[in-house]
C-alpha cells in the first residue's frame, strides 16, 4: 500500500520518545483511575504496597499486581467498573464456556475510542474508506461482530452485517454485493471457501481483496492456504473483550510480520507463565495489558494466557506481537510432553483430504492420558483417502511432536462449533 503512511492518525505519527512519554502520563493517570474507581483494585494495590503515584516510569508497572479472568469473574457482574453505572452505555460479555462469563463495560468515549481503533486497524490492514466490508463475526455479546461494524463504518466504510452461519447465504451475499474486505474467524473463512468450491464457485474471483481474521490462534501455513486458494491478502487482527475487544493489535498488510500493538492505549508486557517475571522483549511468554485510556474498566496488567513475543516496530512505531502460538491454559501435557493445538494445526493443514479443523478430545485410559485428534475430512475424500489421511497425521505427530494419538476423521461440518470458532480442546478425563 504505498500511500499507507500518509493516512496515518497523530498517534501512529509519534515518535519512539513522544509514545513513552504518551505512554506513562496514560499509565499514570490510568492507574489512579482505577485505584480511586474499583475496590477490587484498591484492595489489591494496598495489599501489595503500591500506589498509583509510585508509577515514576514504565519499568515502575512491574510493582503492580496482576489481574486475572478469575478477578473479573468473582466480582461479577459490576463489581470492576469505574464508573456509575448510568454512565455505562454498552455491556458486552466473554465467550467463555465455563462458569460465568467476564462482563465488560463500556461509557460513551469508550464506545468511540473502540471505533477509532478498529478503524485505525481495518486502515492498517489494507481497507479504505469507501469499501464494503462483510463482517461474518458473531454478533451479540461476543465483541467480535459489533466491534468490527462501528470500526468499519468510523473509517467510512459501508457494512454487510452478515454475522455467523447460513453459509451458502453468506457466499451468494458476497457475490452479490462485493465487499472488498471480509472479516471473520479464520476458521470460518475456510468453511466458506469450502462452500464456494461446493457451488462450483471459484473463489480467486470473487471481489474480496482483503480478509482480516481472528478471535482464535492460526498458523502461517493457514495464512498461506486462504491467500492461494482465495487470491486475497490475509491479516490478523488481535483483541479480547476484557482489554477492550477486536482492535487492541493489527497486523500491517505491507509488512505481514507480526501485530502492531496500538501503544498509544493499551501498555503490553510479556512474563514467565509461572513465576511472573517480565521477560525482555524477544522472549516468549505470557501476554499482559494495561489499558491506557479507558473509563468504565480499566484494566491493571491483565493475564491473557496467550503466547507470544514482543518484537520492534516496522510498519509503525509500534511494537510487534508475533502470531499468538497458544495459550498458557491450552497448554496440553501428556505422558510428560507439552501440546498445543497450532502443532496439530502445522499437521492437519498438510495432510491431503482433511479440512483445516480439527479437535481434541482427552480421555484417561486406566492411569494413562490419551489423545484423539479428530479432523473434518474434505468433501471429496473418499474413503481410502480418509484412511490414509488419519494414518499420515498420526505418524506426523508421532514423529513430529513425541506422543501417540489416536486420528478420527470425520464428516465435514460435523464438529461443534460456536460464533464460527470450533472448540478445538474436549477434555473428558475424571476431575481429581
Amino acid at each position: 500500500m504505498a500511500d499507507a503512511r500518509n493516512t496515518l492518525d497523530e498517534g501512529e505519527r509519534l515518535s519512539e520518545d513522544a509514545l513513552r512519554a504518551r505512554q506513562l502520563e496514560r499509565l499514570r493517570a490510568s492507574l489512579r483511575h482505577a485505584y480511586a474507581g474499583v475496590p477490587f483494585y484498591r484492595e489489591a494495590f494496598d495489599k501489595a504496597g503500591v500506589h498509583p503515584d509510585d508509577c515514576r516510569e514504565l519499568g515502575d508497572l512491574a510493582r503492580f499486581p496482576f489481574t486475572g479472568k478469575a478477578d473479573l469473574r468473582a466480582h461479577y457482574p459490576y463489581g470492576i467498573f469505574a464508573v456509575p453505572r448510568e454512565r455505562v452505555r454498552r455491556i458486552h460479555a466473554s465467550s467463555g464456556t465455563t462458569g460465568r462469563p467476564t462482563v465488560v463495560g463500556y461509557t460513551d468515549a469508550d464506545l468511540s475510542l473502540w471505533a477509532d481503533l478498529v478503524a485505525r486497524s481495518i486502515r492498517a490492514a489494507g481497507g479504505r474508506p469507501g469499501d464494503t466490508v462483510h463482517v461474518a463475526y458473531g454478533y451479540g455479546l461476543f465483541t467480535g461482530g459489533l466491534g468490527a461494524h462501528y470500526g468499519a463504518e468510523r473509517l467510512g466504510c459501508t457494512v454487510i452485517p452478515a454475522s455467523g452461519g447460513m453459509t451458502s447465504r453468506q457466499v451468494q451475499l458476497i457475490q452479490d454485493l462485493e465487499p472488498r474486505v471480509i472479516m471473520v474467524t479464520p476458521s470460518y473463512m475456510l468453511t466458506l471457501l469450502d462452500e464456494f468450491e461446493r457451488q462450483g464457485v471459484d473463489p480467486r474471483a470473487t471481489s474480496l481483496r482483503v480478509g482480516i481474521f481472528g478471535a482464535e490462534p492460526w498458523t502461517e501455513r493457514m495464512r498461506q492456504e486462504i491467500e492461494q486458494r482465495f487470491a486475497i491478502d490475509a491479516v490478523d487482527v488481535y483483541g479480547l473483550s476484557e482489554v477492550i475487544g477486536p482492535g487492541v493489535a493489527q497486523e500491517c498488510v505491507e509488512t505481514k510480520d507480526g501485530l502492531h500493538i496500538w501503544e498509544d492505549h493499551f501498555y503490553p508486557e510479556v512474563v514467565d507463565p509461572i513465576t511472573g517475571e517480565v521477560l525482555p522483549d524477544g522472549e516468549e511468554g505470557e501476554l499482559v495489558f494495561t489499558s491506557l485510556t479507558k473509563e468504565a474498566m480499566p484494566v491493571v496488567r491483565y493475564r491473557t494466557r496467550d503466547l507470544t513475543r514482543l518484537l520492534p516496530g516496522t510498519a509503525r512505531v509500534f511494537r510487534r506481537m508475533a502470531k499468538v502460538t497458544g495459550r498458557s491454559d491450552d497448554m496440553v501435557i501428556l505422558r510428560g510432553v507439552n501440546l498445543f493445538p497450532t502443532q496439530i494445526e502445522e499437521i492437519v493443514l498438510r495432510t491431503p483430504a482433511v479440512a483445516p479443523h480439527f479437535q481434541l478430545r482427552l480421555t484417561r485410559e486406566g492411569r494413562l492420558d490419551a489423545l484423539t485428534i479428530r479432523a473434518e475430512a474434505r468433501r471429496d475424500a473418499a474413503p481410502a483417502d480418509r484412511d490414509t489421511a488419519a494414518r499420515a497425521i498420526a505418524a506426523a505427530v508421532k514423529d513430529g511432536i513425541g506422543v501417540s494419538a489416536a486420528v478420527e476423521i470425520v464428516d465435514p461440518e460435523s464438529l461443534e462449533r460456536s460464533v464460527g470458532k470450533i472448540r478445538r480442546i474436549v477434555d473428558l478425563r475424571p476431575r481429581e
